[in-house]
């Protein structure tokens, strides 16, 4: 039995959920979580315009179900269901508590990780409220419990925030433009608490409004309307904010200049911000690769079979980009090494593929209309790259999007942009593009109207196409393995709760990892399988 047929029989397989959608999910490598630097617009947003005209502070349920906004047109803390967690585009209101009895300039708000307390800082009283909830975030049974004066450090206190454990509270504040740490001899009493130190971050934001701590403190976030963005430092010592050290920033003045409220996702894959100019919740991913500093129009992805290396090919370069991964499939661990260009045969590349020992390639593209084939002098490094011979698919569709090959080498897929089908082709001498010829294609018209790319199970019998008009990656059983022919929609993948726009994607071996490219020129890596 031939490598190649060994390979395609071992990974045919895999774990329980590999190459299944219905089990897949966003699972970024945590080199790439909570790094401001991974961040991009998901495109998706809330107006609370209706419940508040000036919005100040927001909290989440921590299992995403919930959402809740703070202002001081209405004075008071609105609740919102999400009907799908997480995504604020599919929030709808339930339900509004008055804190107007204690605070009539609310600026801040954060709830206990059990939703059994509530806590809200304003600036009529420079003080913290703290409340009970007798039914956990539930906010119409929130009472009025006590308060804590924090005007010896702050006269107008923004943002509030709490160790994990209740024995640290922090306040950011306008007049000190800095973050106050206190110390709770009792942990969520804040009658207990002490002032301890300071943080200035003036060098950043002289009009600091949004303040948020990453659950073990490693980490503070710090969002303002002079700069309009969210600021980023690391804290070397847990939750010391005496130990902390300016990272990086990241802008939101596209969506809104004046950013107060600031939450991010327990496990840092997003976060969230509510701007009073716009009235509007936005959410924002974190943890994609980017490869916007080799290429603003990605449109291809292909990784070596070991993982060690990911190849990116777009419409602005013309050209296909290297990457090493120190790490094997593990994106934060990818390293930019260098490119080939492919301008000379295509100035639209859509789609490449390369043969499984990484000596030759093959680029497809809607200018010349043609599968391009390379040979590499040296496998998988694409400076030695050389042009060799191109076979047209003009007679199938004039723009084709993504390229497929199987593991032997005797069929190739061509995705059609024009057509909206996946044309298949028989090569009679191995990974020779001269020797191809159509057989047969398989419409994906109505799944998919902007076809990008395309995919096949190891084995055959699975087909994946992925599309920006239902901006998700959808998957086909094929009865007849290889045979589109026999193909019948199984499901849909949405990419929505990261991003909008997708391009490029490719499967790891074993089914078990699918990475995605998208517009905003980041990649990001989803998990099949049983989550843990």
């Amino acid at each position: 039995m031939s490598n190649i047929k060994k390979l395609m029989m071992a990974s045919a397989g895999g774990p329980e959920g590999a190459w299944d959608l219905s089990y897949a999910y966003y699972d970024p490598p945590e080199g790439l979580t909570w790094n401001l630097s991974t961040a991009v617009y998901a495109s998706k947003s809330l107006s609370v315009a209706a419940r508040e005209t000036n919005p100040y502070g927001i909290s989440f349920k921590p299992d995403g179900t919930k959402l809740y906004v703070l202002g001081t047109a209405g004075d008071d803390v609105n609740e919102y269901n999400l009907s799908t967690a997480w995504d604020v585009s599919t929030a709808s209101y339930l339900q509004v508590f008055s804190i107007a009895a204690q605070e009539t300039i609310p600026t801040g708000l954060f709830f206990k990780p059990d939703g059994l307390k509530m806590y809200v800082i304003g600036q009529s009283g420079t003080d913290v409220n703290e409340y009970d909830l007798s039914s956990a975030w539930n906010v119409s049974t929130a009472s009025y419990l006590q308060n804590f004066s924090v005007s010896a450090q702050e006269t107008q206190p923004y943002g509030i925030s709490f160790k994990s454990d209740g024995t640290k509270m922090y306040i950011l504040g306008t007049s000190g433009v800095d973050v106050n740490e206190y110390d709770l001899s009792s942990a969520w009493d804040v009658s207990t608490a002490s002032y301890l130190q300071n943080f200035s971050v003036s060098a950043q934001e002289l009009n600091p409004l949004g303040l948020f701590f990453k659950p073990d403190g490693t980490k503070m976030y710090v969002s303002g309307a002079v700069g309009g963005d969210v600021n980023e430092y690391d804290l070397s010592t847990p939750w010391d904010v005496s130990s902390a050290s300016y990272l990086q920033n990241f802008s939101v003045v596209a969506q809104d200049q004046n950013n107060p409220g600031l939450f991010f996702k327990p496990d840092g894959t997003a976060f969230y911000y509510v701007g009073n100019t716009n009235d509007t919740v936005y959410q924002y991913t974190l943890g994609g690769f980017s490869v916007a500093a080799q290429e603003t129009s990605s449109t291809g992805i292909v990784f070596k079979p070991d993982g060690t290396k990911m190849y990116v090919t777009g419409t602005v370069g013309d050209d296909v980009n290297e990457y090493d991964l120190s790490t094997a499939w593990d994106l934060s661990s990818a390293s930019y090494l260098q490119n080939f260009s492919v301008a000379s045969q295509e100035t639209a590349p859509r789609g490449m593929s390369f043969k499984p020992d990484g000596t030759k390639m093959y680029v497809v593209g809607s200018t010349a209309d043609s599968v391009l084939e390379y040979d590499l002098s040296s496998a998988w490094d694409v400076s030695t790259a050389s042009y060799l011979q191109g076979f047209s698919v003009s007679a199938q569709d004039t723009v084709p999007m993504g390229l497929f090959f199987r593991g032997d080498g005797l069929k190739m897929y061509v995705l059609g942009g024009t057509g909206l089908d996946v044309n298949e082709y028989d090569l009679s001498s191995a990974w020779n593009v001269s020797t191809a010829s159509f057989v047969q294609n398989f419409s994906i018209s109505a799944q998919e109207s902007s076809p990008q790319d395309l995919f096949f199970k190891s084995d055959g019998t699975k087909m994946y196409i992925t599309g920006q008009s239902g901006d998700d990656v959808n998957e086909y059983n094929l009865s007849t393995a290889w045979d589109v022919s026999t193909a019948v929609y199984s499901q849909a993948f949405s990419l929505l709760n990261q991003d909008i726009n997708p391009t490029g994607f490719f499967f790891k071996g074993d089914g078990t990892q699918m990475f995605v490219g998208f517009n905003s020129e980041l990649i990001l890596s989803y998990t099949l399988g049983v989550q843990p």
